[in-house]
Parts: structure tokens; sequence; C-alpha cells
């Protein structure tokens, strides 16, 4: 509580949001870390020399809800010009996005990771004002390729890489 010299009144300071983007933000991680840990206590936490299903979940949840928190914080603390107000939403950009994920779900066990993968970032990056053909190709290469060799390769995952067509 404040005196004001003004009128010499007692009123209670509330708290402002500085930051829209950053209290969103932080109030989101924080959500969905929540979910995520919670969601993680139906399984089996193990040791730290075995962990079960649920050691890496419930950690990561952990972690992105304590950086929910800082940003949060961060929103509630420290002054920005203007507001730093949200903004519209992008209806558009995220029904792409979207169509692109369930695109990728229905077309990697026909399509193999080789073309289905391509296709999810082809289609995804539609949704950005800044589509470049060529910048896209490259990205969806370049990520396809590492794909294979961290879920194939590295560490054994049964993803079909090539489509049904191909492979007798």
């Amino acid at each position: 509580m404040r005196v004001h010299p003004k009128n010499e009144t007692t009123e209670t300071d509330s708290v402002k949001i500085k930051s829209q983007k950053d209290f969103w933000s932080g109030l989101m991680f924080i959500v969905t870390g929540i979910v995520f840990a919670w969601g993680a206590t139906n399984y089996s936490f193990g040791s730290s020399a075995r962990p079960g299903p649920a050691y890496f979940p419930f950690g990561l949840g952990v972690l992105l809800a304590i950086l929910g928190a800082l940003v949060l914080f961060k929103a509630l603390a420290i002054e920005v010009e203007g507001g730093d107000p949200i903004g519209k939403w992008g209806l558009r950009p995220a029904v792409i996005v979207l169509v692109a994920v369930v695109l990728f779900g229905a077309a990697i066990p026909v399509l193999g990771m080789a073309l289905a993968l391509p296709l999810l970032i082809v289609v995804g990056s539609l949704g950005s004002g800044e589509f470049k053909l060529a910048e896209v190709l490259a990205s969806a290469v370049v990520i396809t390729v590492f794909s294979w060799l961290v879920f194939i390769k590295g560490l054994g995952l049964t993803i079909p890489m090539w489509p049904t067509f191909l492979v007798a």
C-alpha cells in the first residue's frame, strides 16, 4: 500500500503485465509442463541408473514449468516499451501446419520417411509468408537425412524409410 501525495488516500498496488507475449507464453509453458509431468506419474519412474518410461517426460515437464515460471516472472517484472502486445492470431498458418502434421501421420506408413518427411516440411512451410522453394527443399533433404541417421540408424527404430510400393 502506498500513500499518494495528491489526495492522501491509500490504495493497493496491482500487478501489471509488462509484456503480454511473455505473460501468455510463460502461462502456456507452465500449464503444458504441469500436464506432462502429471501425465508421466501414470508410468513407472524407475531409478537414475535404470530410468522408467516416466523419468524423461516428468523431468521435461518440470523443466518446462520452471522455464514458464521464469518467463512469466519476466513478463511481470521487466518493463517493455509499448507493453509488447500479442498481435493478431495467424489462423491460416496454424491450420496449414496442423494439416501438414496430420498428412505426415497418414502418409508415413505408405510413403516412408523418405517421402513423408519432405511432404511434411513442404506443406508446413506453405504456412509462412516467406516461402522459398529452394530453401524448403534444402531443409527437407537435410532434415530427412538427419532423421534417418538419428532415428533409424542411431536408435534403431522401425520406421519405414521407403514407400511400400518400392519395397517388395
